[in-house]
């Protein structure tokens, strides 16, 4: 089980109700009671930990599907890539071609 340093947790907070995090075995659960009355809690994967409201979870584990991955290249990278701080788009651009309803 990643035990979350005790520096780590002092700064971090519930997205939902801004309250400290407390870590109870593989989650960090808030301080304070959600909407629903109930405290919130987050997964630790890999030692790190998943701060995604409830409502947003779903859609991040439905994003890991292999659906998502079909729009990779052959190398495993999307049709953006970084050199450094630059974003290099590799993707061919013309130009627009002027509009024939306004000449």
């Amino acid at each position: 089980m990643p035990k979350i340093s005790p520096e780590l947790l002092s700064v971090l907070r519930c997205p939902v109700t801004g309250s400290a995090l407390i870590q109870e075995g593989e989650e960090l659960v808030s301080t304070a009671a959600g909407a629903g009355g109930e405290k919130l809690r987050y997964a630790i994967e890999d030692g790190i930990p998943l701060l995604l409201p409830p409502e947003l979870l779903a859609a991040a584990n439905a994003a890991r599907s292999d659906q998502h991955d079909a729009g990779l290249g052959s190398r495993g990278t999307s049709s953006r890539e970084t050199s450094g701080t630059e974003t290099i788009s590799t993707e061919s651009s013309s130009p627009a071609a002027p509009d024939a309803s306004t000449a």
